[in-house]
């Protein structure tokens, strides 16, 4: 039997290029999906500093510019495994200085309709009957806005040969350009004035991939849910409603391999369920290096976030002095909103020794306070799915959470049942409010005190599942469902 073919378009893949979740996913979950039996090539841009770190290519095929799009050509990678990544090259688009979306001052490229138009065109291209290559893929697999325009070129493509299925990683992202730029893609004037690419007048990537896609997925069940009402719906909760039959929430899994106390070379000391006392040396080791206070027996609460309003950042600052009067240690790494950033650093001048703050993307640190943290820090508003609170409960570092998204779907609540009942992984509150984050860490401190209590909450959670074992099983059977739909 012919395997089940899939390309999976996206506009960043650990480890060629990441900036968040998405890059992540990209990297876990083909491979995983591999390991199943399904034939995957990921589709992504050749950035400037991916082209930086591929020695070896070689060119599958060349697209002619249109009216509409520069010419490009696509390259794939030397296979170092199961998975084959591929590349559009195409320099007036990708080749610059900066990150995937903007400049290195953090401004959004004037032309990401066009940037991620043209993934979208290609992406089409390659399953349709006048693709170039012989591997033809069952189902076009579109992650988050970048990618979803391929639904709707393939919608109108003369003879598609694949189903489609859009991931919504985060709704808050939804590709909103002026409507003048549907001309410019080449879709026809219908799939806006239809509405099918209209969003309040603008045009919107994520609603014409909702709107064309034949299943929708989003990365955990109660997101899911979540989303098809106000306020979470952003807009899109009718949409999500009507094709609520097609839509699924899977949960995310994280790279094992990647996030693994026992073999992690970011940590001081390697340590598993069995040497959790080895956890110590990281905790000594991240104290040292942020200039917090040497203390074996203060509890250090560790965040790694964006430091923007949907991580519930100004909930921290609300009641951070009375969370350090606990008293609590804080080490927290992130970038984001300016005035969250002005305001943490000022805070930290004031609790030096108490409160660390560094403003960075530093993948070696984030480790380390994985490892190195008491608890972990997740006050968000909302969550599509998280993946820190998984690399937490699998490095023994009980997360602080608040019940939403994929958070509520991964954490379960420190009480005396769920601990009776060997389930209790963390600390879960419900307000979006200081005062419940106030709460839920003082639990989490006074719980810390209690050495066998605390042990018994490290190892439930470092007992949990969160491969991609699972949710790669879902999507497989999702993707043979789609390629069996006439």
């Amino acid at each position: 039997m012919t395997p089940t073919r899939v390309l999976f378009v996206t506009s960043e893949c650990a480890p060629f290029i990441k900036t968040g979740g998405l890059g992540d996913v990209a990297g876990a979950l083909p491979r995983a999906l591999a390991r199943l039996g399904i034939e995957v090539a990921v589709l992504l841009p050749a950035y400037r500093s991916i082209r930086a770190r591929i020695d070896a290519v070689d060119v599958l095929a060349e697209f002619a510019a249109t009216r509409h799009f520069p010419g490009a050509r696509l390259l794939e990678a030397r296979r170092q495994g199961p998975v084959r990544h591929w590349f559009i090259d195409c320099a007036p688009l990708y080749d610059r200085e900066g990150g995937p979306y903007g400049d290195e001052t953090g401004r959004d490229w004037d032309d990401n309709p066009l940037r991620f138009g043209l993934l979208g065109r290609i992406a089409a291209d390659l399953a349709c009957a006048a693709t170039p290559l012989a591997w033809r893929p069952d189902v076009v697999h579109c992650n988050d806005w970048q990618a979803a325009l391929a639904a709707a070129y393939l919608r109108f493509a003369l003879e598609p040969l694949a189903r489609t299925l859009v991931t919504i990683h985060n709704l808050a992202f939804q590709g909103i350009f002026d409507a003048s730029v549907v001309a410019r893609l080449g879709l026809p004037p219908e799939s806006f004035s239809g509405g099918a690419l209209e969003y309040y007048g603008r045009l919107s990537f994520l609603k014409a991939g909702l709107h064309y896609a034949d299943a929708i997925s989003t990365v955990s069940p109660t997101y899911a849910t979540e989303i098809q009402h106000e306020p979470l719906g952003m807009g899109m909760q009718g949409l999500l409603s009507a094709r609520r039959a097609q839509l699924h929430g899977i949960l995310n899994g994280i790279d094992l391999d990647l996030w693994n106390p026992a073999t992690d070379p970011h940590l001081a000391a390697h340590y598993d369920a069995a040497t959790l006392e080895a956890k110590l040396i990281n905790k000594r080791a991240l104290q040292a290096r942020l200039g917090l206070t040497p203390s074996d027996h203060l509890p250090l609460a560790g965040m790694v976030a964006r430091l923007t309003h949907q991580k519930g950042i100004d909930l921290l600052l609300d009641i951070a002095h009375e969370l350090l009067d606990l008293p609590c240690q804080v080490a927290l790494l992130g970038q984001g909103e300016k005035d969250y950033v002005d305001r943490l650093l000022a805070l930290s001048r004031g609790r030096a020794g108490q409160l660390a703050v560094r403003i960075d993307h530093d993948e070696a640190l984030a480790h380390l306070i994985e490892g190195g943290a008491d608890f972990f820090l997740m006050p968000s508003r909302f969550e599509p799915c998280g993946m820190n609170q998984m690399y937490s409960q699998r490095y023994g570092t009980p997360p602080v959470v608040r019940a939403t998204g994929g958070l509520a779907d991964s954490v379960t609540d420190c009480t005396g049942a769920t601990l009776a009942g060997g389930t209790a992984t963390g600390f879960v509150f419900g307000e979006a409010s200081g005062e419940a984050l106030l709460e839920a860490v003082a639990r989490a401190t006074r719980s810390f005190r209690d050495a066998k209590l605390w042990r018994t909450l490290q190892r439930n959670g470092m007992a949990r599942d969160f491969s991609w074992d699972s949710g790669a099983r879902e999507y497989a059977r999702l993707y043979v469902r789609l390629a069996r739909r006439p």
